[in-house]
């Protein structure tokens, strides 16, 4: 089949708008920290998400600093992006290391480049044989830096200036809907959030593994399921995990609920 020219300007259009429309959702989702039901936990897996579906990336995961400012792990789009980020807070360096302490983006674009500097890391990346580059950008307000969103790529090479200007926007527009939420309604410190925030992660993590073990399924998929059944029931995904972790009858809930349709948020 041949495409004429405004055949393709049409297509070219209807694609741009779809973005448009996915950035435009993307930022309000980030920024709206004011609704009943907003969940830190659940802010921080969107902007990983957005990092593959508006940024190209493979894969994406977040670390942050906790109250004794060690990062840790607080969202991934999956267990083996998990690890390799939860192996950059034990080795303490990797890119994302790097980046949480500059304040600026950190890049690996190919084995190479970060042998030396990150020797642990980029071995462990070598092994794993998935990812070829990672970029990590800073979650930052001013001066302060809380944390870093890191993307990992399949195939080595740089961060388009636009996807990198882009993926700045969103890691900044979620910083300032974490360290402005609980200021606005609640009054808590901010270290104290983010102290709150990762042990809201640490009991998600202890619910996905009664999930996987009481349904037979894998963790990405235990996940799945509670952060749609929390969406759902407009709850917050900590007090869905804690539920599954202490009455069995919740979980089984979780895992045989009948599918409806997944509302946008």
């Amino acid at each position: 089949m041949v495409i004429g020219a405004g055949t393709a300007g049409a297509v070219a259009t209807g694609v741009s708008e779809s973005r448009e429309r996915a950035l435009t959702t993307a930022f309000v989702g980030l920024a709206d920290t004011l609704v009943d039901d907003y969940d830190v936990i659940d802010l921080l897996g969107r902007l990983a998400a957005h990092g593959v579906t508006l940024l190209g990336a493979d894969a994406a995961g977040i670390l942050l600093l906790d109250g004794d400012d060690r990062l840790r792990v607080a969202a991934s789009t999956d267990e083996q992006t998990g690890w390799m980020e939860l192996l950059q807070t034990e080795a303490g360096e990797g890119p994302c290391v790097e980046c949480v302490r500059s304040g600026a983006p950190v890049s690996i674009t190919a084995f190479a480049d970060g042998a030396a500097r990150w020797p642990q890391f980029v071995a462990a990346l070598a092994r794993g044989g998935t990812y070829a580059a990672v970029h990590a950008l800073p979650l930052r307000l001013r001066e302060r830096t809380i944390g870093a969103l890191s993307l990992f790529h399949r195939v080595p090479g740089a961060l388009p200036d636009a996807d990198r200007a882009l993926g700045q926007a969103l890691a900044d527009m979620a910083t300032i809907g974490i360290l402005t939420e609980r200021a606005v309604r609640r009054g808590d410190d901010v270290t104290e959030q983010l102290d709150g925030t990762l042990a809201d992660r640490v009991l998600i993590e202890q619910a996905k593994g009664v999930l996987a073990q009481r349904g037979d399924v894998g963790m990405d998929t235990a996940f799945d399921r509670l952060r749609r059944y929390a969406r759902d029931h407009d709850r917050r995904l900590a007090e869905i995990a804690g539920e599954v972790v202490e009455t069995a009858l919740v979980a089984d809930d979780v895992l045989a609920r009948p599918k409806v349709p997944r509302r946008d948020r």
